[in-house]
């Protein structure tokens, strides 16, 4: 049932994670373009180290984020998210070195861990087990909208105006916005006799539950890392795919923004159709189509190809996204849920550093095309370990 959802809070909260994912956005289309075109890299594992830099940050305050968020309240947190992405987009503008974008990618990291952890975290304190899918299906399709709109028109402005700094001018306007609504937003950390007294667990016992001592944790940990190992290898290396072959600016951010918008619409889909249905079926099964869509970007040679590859793609991260944030709520209890949330996105968010350091060290090894076939293969193993490694769970 959902009508004794709270949904003027949770609209609330979806709002500002439209904000949220803009911010990652305005990177996604043009940053790997900017480090061949205006800083001359050519080492793919160095264009890619952006995103390491990005992922290891994120990891990291996400799971102290949870943890805290159990001690000082959700709010705080979330306001603190916005001051420090404030200066990500003016650093992109005037960057006049590499080790800049790197900086920038260092506070862009604590911004999104920050603000999505909490309104994440948010939307589950308002919900109930029956209804986690929902409400984190919305939360999600919310953030990956505003990252795939952002990537599309970056690419138009880009080709219009320029690399820098139209792209990034979006930037500003966002983390203004994205702060003013977290101001007015209300705190929803569970009151005492909500949580029947029990206190947070410590930092370490839900690093251990949601790594090694809770198979059904641990196996959620590795399949949330896999999954955005291979964003990690899409956002770094399809860019220069696609312009490599011959693609316009513009049409690389039409295929670029796709992907991240069927990831953003089909979360609607499927994040409340595991309430119904149980959440493994669509973890496993959108982990063997994510690899599949990775796949065909590989022999793809035609735009129309392409735009197919980024839907499969899209639609199998879509399928895993919200579903694995409700099974890590289902499996934990209300007093050290966001502690859990914090560990799952910890080893979640840490792909994008694996992903972008191991693809790029194999495109300069073997090229793109290697590299994303490698992505794809692990997807599937990743896959066939879930399987055997997750009982069947529903809320």
């Amino acid at each position: 049932m959902t009508e004794s959802l709270d949904w003027r809070r949770i609209t609330h909260l979806v709002i500002i994670n439209v904000f949220v994912g803009g911010m990652v956005g305005i990177e996604r289309t043009v940053l790997p373009l900017l480090a061949e075109v205006e800083f001359g890299i050519a080492s793919k594992t160095a264009v890619l180290a952006f995103i390491a830099t990005f992922g290891i940050t994120k990891a990291g305050v996400n799971f102290f984020a949870g943890a805290l968020s159990e001690r000082v309240g959700r709010k705080r947190l979330l306001v603190a998210g916005w001051l420090t992405g404030i200066p990500v987009p003016l650093i992109l503008i005037w960057a006049p070195s590499w080790s800049w974008i790197l900086f920038a990618n260092i506070l862009l990291g604590v911004n999104q861990a920050l603000t999505w952890s909490m309104t994440v975290v948010m939307k589950v304190d308002l919900a109930t087990p029956r209804t986690f899918g929902l409400v984190i299906g919305w939360n999600e399709f919310a953030g990956y909208t505003g990252m795939a709109a952002t990537a599309a028109l970056t690419g138009v402005l880009a080709t219009s105006f320029g690399l820098r700094p139209a792209p990034f001018v979006l930037g500003i306007a966002m983390a203004l916005i994205g702060l003013a609504l977290a101001l007015a937003a209300e705190d929803t950390k569970p009151p005492a006799n909500q949580t029947t007294g029990a206190s947070p667990i410590s930092m370490g016992e839900a690093l251990a539950r949601g790594t090694w001592t809770d198979r059904r944790l641990a196996s959620a940990s590795l399949a949330g890392l896999v999954t955005n190992l291979k964003d990690g290898a899409l956002w770094g290396l399809l860019p220069l795919l696609l312009a490599a072959r011959g693609l316009s600016v513009a049409e690389v951010g039409l295929i670029v923004g796709t992907y991240p918008l069927v990831w953003a619409g089909s979360q609607l889909v499927f994040g409340p159709l595991s309430d119904r249905i149980g959440r493994r079926i669509l973890i496993w099964s959108g982990l063997v189509t994510q690899g599949l869509g990775v796949s065909l970007f590989t022999v793809s040679e035609s735009l129309p190809l392409y735009m197919i590859a980024a839907l499969i793609v899209g639609t199998g991260t879509g399928m895993v996204y919200p579903v694995l944030l409700a099974f890590v709520s289902d499996n934990s209890a209300i007093h050290w849920r966001a502690s859990a949330l914090g560990v799952y996105r910890l080893w979640r968010d840490s792909g994008y550093a694996v992903g972008a350091l191991g693809a790029g060290f194999i495109a300069d090894q073997i090229g793109v095309d290697g590299a994303l076939s490698v992505t794809a293969v692990v997807l599937v193993l990743a896959c066939a370990l879930f399987s055997l490694a997750a009982p069947k769970t529903h809320s």
